[in-house]
């Protein structure tokens, strides 16, 4: 039987998890819920126990699997398997690979989940192997990978990259990490929420207001889809949420000069609704040798980057592996 990978992508809602071919191909995927109660004690149960059954399933032995590659939202010290701090699902001053390695007794690699999702991008998908990458998600929050000189860049204590806590302006909305005015607030799903519920109390009669009072909720896809329908009170949501984005990444691109931009996270299945927008603040703001090089693409493995990238890391890090 062949050897596999597991690739593991955790988020504030799911855990991603999948099988894979050392060639990065999905064998079998599949989600679980992410239990943030208790500060998160019992997602690595419930993460290790479904990868557990799987493998049953699936006929596979511990000595079939290479290794297994996770990524987690949050500030991280890949080189020691530590989680500093992942306030979307509790977690804080965690050794994640310890954990998983007693529960599974397999090598475990641990990296940011943006980190890991241009690994997976840049492996497979929209990067095409670069060398000098910023990948953007946007999803519940903003999150920030990036591939400098053909490698992630880390920094100091494993912080670079969180360009979603750029801040935008010191007295806007309160962030998740304890500040204000944080990228995030605005640019988000969420933060694009905010700004819809913020309209809608100053526009009761809107087509916005009407969509909410009928779904009891609004969605960043009721605004796109609004947007299509020429809504004056969407299109302001969105030229101010790609005005302020575009304008951090100019800033970004200014000291990394990439050679490409990936956008990904559920935003991005907005597709030409929020690029086009983008790239035209991109260019306003940005040095015109820093834009005239660097391409803006919509990232292509969706969902599947995380444990593509999970894989990867695996691949970087295990010196028997195969090619």
């Amino acid at each position: 039987m062949e050897n596999i990978i597991i690739g593991i992508d955790i988020g504030g809602t799911t855990a991603k998890i999948g099988l894979l071919k050392a060639t990065g191909d999905i064998l079998e995927k599949w989600e679980i819920p992410t239990v943030t109660e208790n500060k998160g004690k019992l997602i690595i149960n419930h993460v290790c126990q479904s990868i557990e059954r799987k493998l049953r399933e699936f006929n596979y032995k511990k000595d079939n699997v290479l290794g297994i590659g996770i990524g987690v939202p949050g500030f991280i010290d890949a080189e020691n398997g530590c989680v500093y701090e992942a306030v979307n699902i509790g977690w804080e001053n965690i050794n994640i690979t310890k954990k998983v390695e007693e529960k599974l007794k397999l090598p475990t690699f641990l990296e940011n989940d943006a980190n890991v999702a241009v690994l997976g991008e840049n492996w497979l998908g929209a990067g095409n192997q670069d060398k000098d990458i910023l990948a953007v998600t946007l999803g519940t929050g903003v999150g920030g990978g990036i591939i400098a000189s053909g490698k992630v860049l880390n920094g100091s204590n494993g912080t670079a990259g969180e360009i979603g806590h750029m801040t935008v302006d010191i007295d806007g909305p309160l962030c998740n990490c304890g500040r204000k005015g944080c990228l995030e607030t605005y640019v988000s799903a969420t933060g694009m929420v905010r700004q819809a519920m913020e309209m809608i109390s100053k526009h009761p009669t809107s087509n916005l207001a009407k969509r909410y009072k009928a779904n009891e909720c609004i969605t960043t896809q009721d605004i796109f889809e609004l947007l299509e329908e020429n809504d004056p009170i969407s299109q302001q949501i969105i030229n101010f949420t790609t005005d302020v984005l575009g304008k951090e990444l100019a800033n970004v691109a200014t000291i990394l000069n990439p050679s490409k931009i990936l956008i990904g996270g559920g935003v991005s299945k907005a597709g030409d609704q929020l690029m086009i927008p983008l790239k035209t603040a991109f260019k306003k703001y940005s040095l015109p040798r820093i834009h005239e090089s660097c391409e803006f693409k919509v990232a292509q493995l969706g969902n599947d980057a995380g444990i593509i990238g999970a894989s990867y890391l695996v691949k970087q890090n295990i010196q028997r592996l195969t090619f």
